[in-house]
């Protein structure tokens, strides 16, 4: 995970292992953040624009946010508290199947709860929790689903947009749980993305206390 701060906001990028060079953090101190947007690599101009976007545009009301208390707890806990929030998001419909890009156990153990099926995708591929294989490449599987579940990851490592202009041209909801541009993907509500479920750092898994997460757009009904 890379974060860098501007003031008081703070923006994340993650990455899977090794795809960020350890010198790159040295390209990024003191320097100021137009020079970042322009940096060479795509994380650190993620981590960039979503710290200044944090900075302009806050997790607030005005800002359409709909802040979710997360209570304290283990990071299990914590962590099926956030996969509620972030499910609820689709709305109703038992039945449909989900693609999930980014796979958290805590949200297919969520969509499960719902009656929602779906297709597992990650980088890493490997089986779920509950020992089905993971596919490794999303976009392949987008026309098995009727929706969208995917992590912020997507706008380092470049499969946001397709996944985005997909969603736009189906009409298919797309809802982003993001630790990574949280600030960003809150931006493209209602140009391809459904909704989104930000988490500003410090993320929830960092402690044992209550946290804070920020809804936008999609059904708010709470848990189901």
């Amino acid at each position: 995970m890379l974060s860098l701060r501007l003031g008081e906001a703070v923006g994340s990028c993650a990455v899977e292992p090794g795809a960020l060079p350890y010198e790159a953090i040295d390209t990024c101190v003191g320097v100021d953040v137009a020079r970042l947007l322009r940096h060479e690599l795509a994380p650190v101009r993620v981590a960039a624009l979503d710290a200044y976007l944090l900075r302009m545009l806050p997790h607030t009301s005005a800002s359409g946010a709909r802040p979710q208390p997360l209570a304290a707890g283990t990071s299990l806990e914590k962590s099926r508290a956030r996969a509620e929030a972030v499910t609820g998001l689709l709305g109703p419909g038992p039945g449909r199947t989900v693609l999930v890009v980014g796979v958290v156990n805590s949200l297919l153990e969520s969509l499960r709860s719902r009656g929602l099926g779906y297709v597992a995708c990650d980088l890493k591929g490997g089986t779920t929790e509950w020992g089905e294989p993971v596919a490794t490449d999303a976009l392949a599987q987008l026309d098995r689903c009727d929706a969208v579940l995917a992590s912020g990851m997507t706008l380092g490592n470049g499969t946001f947009e397709p996944l985005r202009e997909h969603a736009l041209r189906h009409g298919k909801p797309l809802v982003m749980f993001a630790q990574t541009g949280s600030a960003i993907l809150p931006r493209f509500v209602g140009a391809g993305v459904t909704a989104v479920c930000a988490e500003p750092y410090p993320f929830f898994w960092l402690d044992g206390g209550p946290g804070l997460i920020h809804c936008y757009g999609g059904h708010y009904g709470g848990p189901a």
